[in-house]
Order: structure tokens, then C-alpha cells, then sequence
């Protein structure tokens, strides 16, 4: 009995296709559904959805930033403790801003074009 494919396997599957057809790969969205999975957009970059995932992956960064930099003063040297509360609270913050950059980092990974396959295109 064969077992139903996962979503990465049918994932990993168009992938391949788009590959073969000369086609660029879906690309990684700043955001997941409500369950936590990933989004991919298909497209060439262009676009109404294209623009508002660079947008929100510049504001996840720009808060990231921000977050960092309030980690940084809360833990100086003479900074005001906080309660246990506060930085579980912080913390939660900074993975999750973690989390957003990893997201951020992996989409722009995949959309980087390998050179190795540029040179062959152009031989």
C-alpha cells in the first residue's frame, strides 16, 4: 500500500518540474498559515505579492532590530533587573524575531542564482 505524499514531497516534486522546465522555484513567504506551515508564491519577482512579502520581511527585520537593540540595553551592566516575567516575555520576543530572520535569510537563500548554473547558461 503506498502512502499518500506529504506536502514536502508534492513541494519537492513541483520543484523538481519547475527546475526542468526552466521555470524559477516557488518562492518562501515572510508569513505561515494559521497551523505554522510554510507559504510559497509562485512568481518571477514581480508583483502585488512579491512587493508586500519585501515589504513585511523589511519591517520583521526593522523590528528585530529594535528588539535586539532592547535586549541590549536591558542586559548592560547596571541596567535595572526585570522579573522573570519580563524576560520570558523578552525572550519569547527575541525568538520569535529570531524565527522571522531565519525565514527571511532562507527565502533570500533560494532566490540567489547559483553561479555554477548562471556560467553554464551563458557558455
Amino acid at each position: 500500500m503506498t502512502k499518500p505524499r506529504s506536502d514536502a514531497d508534492r513541494m519537492r516534486r513541483r520543484e523538481l518540474y519547475d527546475a526542468a522546465a526552466g521555470v524559477a522555484g516557488p518562492r518562501l513567504l515572510p508569513w505561515t498559515t494559521p497551523d505554522g506551515h510554510p507559504c510559497y508564491l509562485s512568481t518571477d519577482g514581480k508583483g502585488y505579492l512579491s512587493t508586500l512579502a519585501d515589504s513585511i520581511e523589511a519591517v520583521q527585520l526593522g523590528m528585530g532590530e529594535e528588539l535586539l537593540e532592547h535586549a541590549r540595553e536591558v542586559l548592560a551592566p547596571g541596567a535595572r533587573a526585570l522579573s522573570a516575567t519580563e524576560y520570558r516575555w523578552l525572550a519569547s520576543r527575541l525568538a520569535e524575531a529570531l524565527t522571522d530572520a531565519l525565514r527571511v535569510a532562507e527565502s533570500r537563500g533560494q532566490r540567489i542564482p547559483d553561479p555554477q548554473e548562471e556560467a553554464a547558461e551563458h557558455a
